[in-house]
């Protein structure tokens, strides 16, 4: 059997505001895992046993008459991607009091210090949805609280929800990667309170949380919304991103249907994070 490789995608992109941004999430609904801003536009990575050849005719702002967008690729064994990836991998502060870092990058006095091993997983902090997100855990409550990290990446927010007192976390994601990286990425930050979960929605059957934390594409989000619903508990908070300001409308109407009360919004570059809460009684 051949060694498993990346198929690495190096994209130019005019105006490469908002062309970049847009890509990105485009590319991410397709399973592309990873990607490095440049300074004409982002290197995107897939497994190799995630490509196909026509992959990118589902990708729409390819065929935007506003966008200029060339690209050029290249297989990239494993292990070369990952120094790649450590060489442009720069810490973040979210709020002057939380810090996600990879472990070779000197710590700081900051309340929350995360370390994140920078693998080939979605959930950094440096994508504004992360940050967002983050930004949610670090204004809310979670001391005590049961807690849903659906499409965790590297769990990033598990690891910060307990470090803000989560009494519970289950992280699940789809993807074999994300799996191990949170495994590494939990015991690098010494969490104990965080279950790491391979699959998708059909794991919550009996399950029920205080808080749902979900950062996922649109689609996805849209399809398994009802999920969250029915594992959150009455006037529980459910946080979700991944998505842009102007999918909003359809968030929002689908959670209103089901019981789910938009409370708070924020918004960075044209992404929006929301918060909802289920409306005690449903």
């Amino acid at each position: 059997m051949s060694s498993p490789y990346y198929i690495a995608f190096y994209f130019d992109i005019s105006p490469i505001i908002p062309g970049r941004e847009i890509l990105i999430a485009q590319l991410s609904s397709l399973r592309f895992e990873s990607f490095v801003e440049t300074p004409n536009g982002i290197e995107a990575y897939i497994q190799d046993t995630d490509y196909k050849s026509n992959i990118l005719d589902e990708v729409q702002i390819l065929g935007n008459n506003s966008f200029s967008i060339s690209y050029k690729l290249k297989n990239i064994a494993i292990e070369n991607w990952n120094k790649k990836w450590e060489s442009n991998f720069r810490p973040i502060i979210v709020n002057e009091i939380c810090q996600v870092r990879a472990p070779f990058h000197d710590a700081k006095n900051i309340e929350y210090d995360i370390i994140i091993q920078p693998k080939m997983s979605f959930g950094t902090g440096h994508h504004v949805t992360t940050r967002m997100m983050i930004k949610y855990i670090l204004s809310n409550d979670f001391e005590n609280k049961d807690v849903l990290d659906m499409g965790c990446g590297t769990s990033v927010l598990s690891i910060l929800a307990e470090k803000r007192g989560a009494k519970k976390i289950i992280a699940i994601d789809v993807d074999s990667w994300c799996y191990e990286n949170s495994l590494d990425n939990i015991l690098q930050n010494s969490c104990k309170n965080i279950t790491v979960l391979k699959g998708d929605v059909t794991l919550l059957v009996d399950k029920k949380f205080d808080i749902i934390l979900a950062n996922i594409n649109r689609n996805i989000l849209l399809s398994d919304i009802n999920k969250y619903y029915t594992c959150l508990n009455s006037n529980g908070l459910l946080f979700l991103s991944g998505f842009y300001k102007k999918d909003i409308e359809l968030i929002e109407s689908k959670c209103s249907d089901l019981g789910l009360q938009l409370i708070e919004n924020i918004f960075e570059s044209d992404w929006a994070a929301l918060k909802f809460t289920k409306i005690d009684g449903n």
